[in-house]
């Protein structure tokens, strides 16, 4: 039966039996066992082995063995226990802080979990490792409903640990920020969210998690329109309304409108909100674990958190009236107005699109720097981070006659921003038809990117970049894995309306001569087939479920877009022959 406070019931987790995929003996006669990725679960022991000394952990050191002081929260632990007993199961000892009053607890059934890929057991000299099996925990997942491969192998490998992070991290059946608090955030979740739905049939946990999320909220500014965005993509994702009818009134108030002042902009400082405002978006209620309200966050960590002084923000200047902040806020009014049309509420639809009409207006009249061709990154500000060009573009708030020096100057910072806010880099860059630059980031070699995760051994994605830009990292965090989402949605560009009813695609391949995707969808798989080969035009093989219609825009040899529309069934597009 559903809960009052939700409008779906997601499915109870499962438990996989994963045998190792390599096991050597090491000097002093113990074992490694590899499981060959990190999973969140425990061990079962097929036979008795008596007393017992397990060592679990994520990482190897130097030597080969599991690493007992690994850097930042990279996860190791130690049990000693008694396998009496066929079958037994390693008892994980709860962590003080993950599983603390503001954490999501793991049921009963399943028990308490911990992240590893490697284990090392110091038993007697009969020990068989193949009697030890990893149990991992998370939500039930098919892995066959999606796929994607091309001709570039560094991000076929990147496209494989950022999937399978989606599918690890959901252990706790609602979307977390990782192992070490375990407490679900709202930029963490719409990441987590579109990343799912690319890659599994799936549509119950993201929405639960949207709605635990609506109830006890977390204090980033952005974090409350990352509430209303994520309602958004539920929509177009699965076409149903019945959560935007519940909730459309905290959705409403999470554009933070009512904190808007005469021309539009809103700030969280000048003046600060008051107790009562914070209180309707269900900040300060009973469950709320924080110590403060509202606060700017732009990225994360900025550089007093991070080793070294080196923040995530591109040196952004936090004025009060943060470009940022209001880029978001545009787009969040323009969703709601989206949102209430569908409602059938067209009266205060209209006060949502007039106010993201007059946000964009104000930032392009008070932000932009015209010498410079960039936005500043606030009034007042004769700064221009990474940032505030970068959501300008991404929320499709910069005039066409600027995008050129908005994407140049986006370009030429590199990735001077989180794995989060990768997001909205990359996102900003397929916007402005920068797929080149926004492909070599997504393949660069270099320790702010996804290769870097793998070479150095994770199997799932990370917090930040490295442990010298955020001092507790930890291995395990999807809102890392940005590219789960963003080459099918971007590269591959599938942007679903209504449920996938109507579907545009339009792919920006870049370099790379092909590409295959399999992308699940509410009435079935949509498979797309590309070849790019230079002075060429694309050609696309595509197959579309029963009940889609897709509109594919495809550019011919000489680059000129032409738009097929209508497209249902299976079809051979070649814009050279149209």
């Amino acid at each position: 039966m559903r809960s009052p406070h939700f409008t779906v019931t997601p499915q109870p987790l499962t438990l996989s039996r994963i045998a190792p995929v390599n096991v050597r003996q090491l000097d002093g006669g113990a074992w490694l066992l590899d499981f060959g990725r990190a999973a969140f679960g425990t061990l079962e022991f097929a036979t008795s082995l008596g007393r017992t000394l397990v060592h679990l952990g994520e990482k190897l050191d130097a030597e080969g063995r599991v690493d007992r002081n690994p850097p930042g929260c990279i996860r190791y632990c130690c049990i000693e226990l008694d396998v009496s007993e066929a079958g037994e199961r390693l008892v994980i000892p709860p962590d003080q802080r993950n599983t603390g009053p503001g954490a999501v607890k793991m049921p009963p059934e399943i028990g308490e979990v911990f992240p590893f890929r490697y284990v090392e057991v110091e038993a007697g000299p009969d020990f068989d490792p193949q009697c030890v099996t990893q149990l991992a925990a998370h939500y039930p997942f098919d892995d066959d409903a999606s796929h994607f491969e091309c001709s570039d192998s560094g991000l076929n490998a990147v496209w494989n640990i950022c999937k399978y992070t989606i599918k690890a991290t959901t252990f706790c059946g609602v979307y977390v920020d990782g192992d070490r608090e375990r407490i679900p955030y709202e930029g963490d979740a719409y990441i987590n969210q579109l990343g799912h739905y690319c890659t599994d049939q799936e549509y119950a946990m993201p929405r639960y998690s949207h709605e635990y999320l609506l109830q006890q909220p977390t204090w980033p500014t952005e974090w409350q329109y990352h509430s209303v965005m994520m309602a958004w993509e539920d929509f177009c994702y699965t076409g149903e309304k019945a959560s935007l009818r519940k909730f459309s009134g905290i959705l409403q108030r999470k554009t933070l409108i009512d904190l808007a002042r005469e021309d539009g902009l809103i700030s969280t400082k000048e003046p600060a909100p008051t107790r009562e405002f914070e209180e309707s978006l269900n900040l300060w209620n009973e469950r709320y674990i924080f110590d403060h309200g509202l606060r700017d966050l732009v990225d994360w960590p900025p550089g007093s958190f991070a080793s070294g002084g080196v923040g995530e923000r591109d040196d952004h200047d936090m004025r009060p009236v943060n470009t940022v902040v209001n880029a978001m806020h545009a787009y969040a009014c323009r969703l709601i107005g989206n949102m209430l049309e569908l409602l059938g509420d067209t009266a205060k639809a209209a006060r949502y699109h007039e106010q993201s009409v007059r946000v964009k207006q104000r930032l392009n009249e008070l932000m932009w720097h015209a010498d410079r061709g960039v936005y500043v990154d606030g009034e007042g500000s004769d700064h221009s981070s990474l940032h505030s060009n970068m959501f300008m573009l991404a929320f499709c708030l910069v005039p066409e006659e600027r995008q050129a020096s908005v994407a140049a100057f986006i370009k030429s910072r590199g990735m001077a921003c989180s794995v989060y806010g990768a997001q909205y880099l990359l996102e900003s860059l397929y916007n402005a038809g920068e797929a080149e630059a926004a492909l070599s980031l997504m393949t660069a070699e270099h320790d702010r990117g996804w290769l870097h995760m793998i070479n150095s051994g994770s199997s799932m994605t990370w917090e930040a970049w490295d442990w010298k830009y955020k001092n507790n990292l930890d291995w395990n965090h999807a809102w890392g894995a940005a590219p789960a989402n963003i080459i099918p949605r971007c590269l591959m560009g599938v942007k679903p309306e209504a449920g996938f009813r109507r579907v545009t695609i339009q792919p920006q391949p870049a370099s790379l001569r092909w590409a295959k995707l399999k992308h699940p969808t509410p009435h079935g798989p949509i498979h797309l087939s590309l070849v790019n080969e230079p002075g060429q035009a694309m050609s696309l093989e595509l197959e579309l479920p029963a009940g889609v219609e897709a509109t594919v825009i495809l550019p011919d040899a000489s680059g000129t877009l032409q738009t097929f529309q209508g497209l249902t069934g299976r079809h051979h597009l070649n814009p050279a022959s149209a």
